[in-house]
């Protein structure tokens, strides 16, 4: 009786510590590879924008046709970084951040922004936001920011990607 007793808390252990070292460890795995697949798009601390997906064209795995995306792929080993959305002219846009981990650590949307531009500067530790920006502060040094942009039909798509063409992302200077 005890070694059957003995092996079920034996199996339970070891289920228990595979369970967490996953939930340890896969956050950050898929973090790193979708960061390595948007790098194409733009290199860390600049603002890319992707074309419409397409069943042909997904840089990740199962993107919205309707909404445009921007990506920032951000290191504030160097010091804070900046980044900036101005008003689009769409029925929805945000910007997201997301740190090292998926963790969502800043998000804000149009309705939110009230027809404002997003000025935000992403800090590390003993890192200070300059004047006229919002202090975001991230736990890791890298992370992936975000915007979405609705695009409610494929003819507005031009409008739309010229006046995302403003959002930036740099390094403060």
């Amino acid at each position: 009786m005890l070694s059957r007793i003995g092996w079920i808390a034996l199996v339970t252990g070891v289920a228990m510590m595979v369970y967490w070292t996953a939930m340890a460890l896969i956050p950050g795995t898929m973090m790193h590879m979708a960061m390595g697949r948007l790098e194409q798009n733009a290199g860390v601390n600049s603002m890319g924008h992707a074309p419409l997906s397409t069943a042909e064209r997904r840089i990740i795995v199962r993107p919205s046709p309707d909404l445009a995306y921007s990506t920032c792929l951000f290191d504030v080993s160097a010091g804070p970084v900046e980044i900036s959305v101005p008003p689009i002219d769409a029925p929805y846009w945000s910007l997201s951040v997301y740190d090292a981990q998926t963790n969502a650590i800043f998000v804000r949307n149009d309705r939110e922004a009230d027809q404002r531009p997003i000025r935000i500067a992403l800090t590390g530790p003993g890192q200070t936001a300059p004047d006229g920006l919002e202090a975001v502060r991230v736990s890791t040094d890298r992370g992936l920011a975000l915007v979405r942009i609705l695009v409610p039909e494929r003819d507005a798509f031009d409008a739309i990607d010229a006046a995302r063409r403003s959002a930036s992302c740099s390094l403060v200077e």
